[in-house]
């Protein structure tokens, strides 16, 4: 049997995008922060046995970087996850991913929509799908953010917001009008970079946690 044909006859409770902003405005040193918290969330031990906690006993995870308009990048494809080695090992693949060169605009929208096509590419069998939006400034360019929302909400696709306030205050309340669509849809903040560690962790472990109970 093929694989991408045995990939398809796994299911997994949660299909995850982690939606990365990597444009101009987050730094060398910023990204590195944000790479570092994302990592240490999935070497976490209460993360990863919570990611195979749920009825088929896994998760499946993928990371996109995104930044201005056509500029995108899948930094880590998808992976099933179905145990703490198996988080471990994601947390290494997060670990080795290159900065890609930034754009200077903010594409969300597309952004958005290119992780709705990637959650599309899934090779398992998801209960819930959801993607996983960290960033710091509103959108600026490219495909508006609401016709990807309204993607989106039309494809049942939960998105999650956590926001980096440190240039824009109100970017909280930006994500939470204008990006979180779905069933128990969220948004958290960091006050800066310094962080982003503790913020992603949390955010995780509620968009995981739910798994459980779906």
């Amino acid at each position: 049997m093929p694989s991408s044909v045995q990939h398809a006859t796994h299911a997994v409770d949660i299909a995850l995008v982690l939606a990365v902003d990597v444009s101009a405005s987050v730094d060398f040193g910023e990204f590195a922060l944000m790479m570092g918290g994302y990592a240490t969330a999935f070497r976490d031990e209460a993360l990863a046995q919570s990611l195979a906690s749920g009825p088929a006993g896994a998760a499946a995870v993928a990371m996109l970087f995104w930044s201005g308009p056509g500029v995108r990048e899948l930094a880590v494809p998808w992976r099933r996850l179905a145990s703490v080695a198996d988080a471990a090992s994601f947390a290494d693949a997060i670990d080795a991913t290159p900065r890609m060169i930034p754009a200077g605009a903010t594409a969300l929208g597309e952004g958005l929509a290119a992780s709705l096509a990637l959650l599309e590419r899934c090779p398992y069998r998801p209960a819930r799908r959801v993607v996983d939006v960290s960033g710091d400034g509103r959108a600026n360019a490219g495909l508006p953010l609401a016709t990807a929302r309204a993607a989106a909400e039309l494809a049942g696709v939960t998105v999650n917001g956590l926001a980096v306030v440190n240039e824009e205050p109100d970017l909280e309340e930006y994500y939470r009008e204008a990006l979180i669509v779905g069933p128990g849809s969220f948004v958290i903040s960091a006050e800066d970079y310094s962080a982003f560690a503790s913020a992603i962790l949390a955010k995780l472990s509620r968009e995981v946690g739910g798994a459980a109970i779906a």
